[in-house]
């Protein structure tokens, strides 16, 4: 089926540019793509944050058990609005 769809200038130079690295057809880029964001889709992904969590012993004994928004404003403390 054919179909007219409008793409940005720089992204059509980039999606031309892999076609011609990988030997393929501009077709053949696009509908992997279409492919790929509907198997994303139907799989559910969901964006997994990374872990950048440093060593420490966790809160300071004064924060034990406080609340988030006392533990922000500490933190934010002295640095005008």
């Amino acid at each position: 089926m054919k179909t007219t769809v409008d793409i940005s200038d720089e992204l059509l130079k980039k999606a031309k540019r892999l076609a011609a690295k990988r030997r393929t057809t501009l077709r053949a880029i696009i509908e992997q793509g279409i492919r790929n964001t509907i198997k994303e889709q139907q799989r559910g992904a969901k964006y997994v944050l990374p872990d950048m969590s440093i060593d420490g012993k966790g809160l300071q004994a004064e924060f034990k058990n406080k609340a988030w928004s006392d533990i922000r404003d500490a933190a934010y403390e002295g640095r005008g609005s």
